[in-house]
């Protein structure tokens, strides 16, 4: 798997490069400081799995770049890395296509986890932002209706929204796991993608969307 790091500060690339390796060691990881050696590394490596992004770069906005990152290379998983996390900050990175946002405050075994989380096919927001347990609502019906699905199929796909294993959807719902397996399989040829990160990325774009963090 490649990895690629965007950040203009070589101690956070630095921070990113140890927490990376715990993920499998023969992970290679890429580095950039500015977006137009991210945008140079992309073109050359067209088999990057995922990118580390940092919102504030020097030589230009972040939330551009990844607009342009997503509309190019649609199969990429991009986490948004940042030293803000206000509530308007994180509900754009999600809208222009990204799978997670990380504060670069984050301790290293949620960062990993986090990352874990995109790579399988989830969406990572942060717990003091969202709550952990409603990450994602599903979009207005009549936007699914199109697709054929089953009341069943859109709660299986609304667990996988947010980054579920097969096994713990089907002790969820009640139902096998080769039962999963099989409506996660219509679900993909609905949407008409191959894998949960298109499937991710083509929702946002129907308007799956973040639900605010309740006020206890």
């Amino acid at each position: 798997m490649k990895v690629l790091i965007v950040d203009d500060h070589a101690l956070i690339r630095e921070a990113l490069h140890t927490v990376l390796k715990q993920l499998k060691r023969e992970t290679v990881i890429l580095e950039a400081s500015t977006s137009r050696q991210a945008m140079r590394m992309v073109e050359e490596h067209p088999d990057l799995g995922l990118i580390l992004l940092d919102i504030n770069l020097p030589d230009r906005d972040g939330f551009s770049v990844l607009g342009e990152l997503r509309e190019r290379y649609a199969t990429i998983a991009i986490i948004i890395l940042s030293a803000s996390h206000d509530q308007d900050r994180v509900k754009h990175a999600f809208s222009l296509g990204a799978l997670g946002f990380i504060p670069k405050t984050t301790e290293r075994e949620v960062m990993l986890n986090a990352i874990q989380l995109v790579l399988a096919g989830g969406i990572y927001v942060p717990s003091e932002i969202l709550d952990v347990e409603e990450t994602t609502s599903p979009p207005p019906t009549s936007k699914l209706d199109g697709l054929g699905l089953t009341k069943r199929q859109i709660e299986v796909l609304a667990l996988l929204m947010e980054g579920k294993s097969n096994k713990v959807i089907a002790s969820t719902l009640n139902m096998g796991v080769a039962t999963v397996k099989n409506h996660i399989t219509v679900i993909l040829k609905a949407l008409k993608v191959t894998s949960r990160t298109e499937a991710v990325i083509k929702l946002g774009q129907m308007g799956w969307e973040l639900s605010p963090k309740s006020e206890s």
